[in-house]
């Protein structure tokens, strides 16, 4: 049988540092085999690791310096609250991370995230009424998402 796992390439030889902070932070999520792809004289040991991140398989490898993770790929992390955006995006922007627009962040290992409050999909539910786009003009001003502005704007329309 077929199954699909998310494959991260990190340029900066942090796949298994990255695995590791992944599942001390976020829940359901583990570290599993590490291996060692290869070795040449004078550079650095290429990893792979096999790890879970809330339940989704991924598999990381150090692939060198060339290469980049960008915003192409981002796990939408989908949290209850605001103590809960707060409480993610502290871990995911610290240390190195940055924050982006619209509940987006960059770890400090260069993956991209959405730090999404339940509410959010709620209160924009399928962008048709003025009050869900209310809630949407909203969000597209923020960085960290804002449950009670979203609130707020909702409400007001």
């Amino acid at each position: 049988m077929a199954s699909v796992r998310t494959h991260l390439w990190f340029g900066n030889d942090k796949a298994v540092e990255a695995a590791k902070f992944y599942a001390e932070h976020i829940p359901d999520s583990s570290v599993g085999r590490v291996v060692t792809a290869w070795t040449e004289p004078g550079t650095s040991v290429a990893e792979v690791v096999e790890f879970t991140v809330a339940g989704h398989d991924v598999i990381g490898l150090n692939a060198g310096p060339e290469f980049h993770l960008n915003e192409a790929f981002s796990f939408y992390l989908l949290v209850d609250g605001q103590e809960e955006v707060d409480r993610y995006w502290e871990i995911l922007t610290s240390d190195g991370g940055e924050p982006g627009p619209c509940g987006w962040c960059k770890d400090r290992y260069g993956v991209s995230w959405q730090v999404i409050p339940r509410e959010l999909e709620e209160l924009c539910g399928d962008y048709t009424t003025p009050a869900n786009q209310a809630a949407c003009q909203a969000m597209l001003k923020m960085h960290k998402i804002d449950v009670a502005e979203l609130q707020a704007a909702y409400d007001g329309a």
